[in-house]
């Protein structure tokens, strides 16, 4: 169970992560993200 879990866990991950990368630099102003800071926005929105 907790591989699956970990296995869901990545996938939301690399989607959250496929989504930020392809916003413009402006859409990610506007959310307050920097575009250095996407992949550890996506860690947290995970809980990794």
């Amino acid at each position: 169970m907790n591989v699956a879990r970990t296995i869901n866990n990545w996938r939301k991950y690399r989607q959250t992560v496929t989504e930020l990368d392809r916003m413009t630099s402006r859409e990610l102003h506007d959310l307050g993200i920097d575009r250095s800071d996407i992949r550890r926005v996506a860690r947290t929105a995970v809980g990794f």
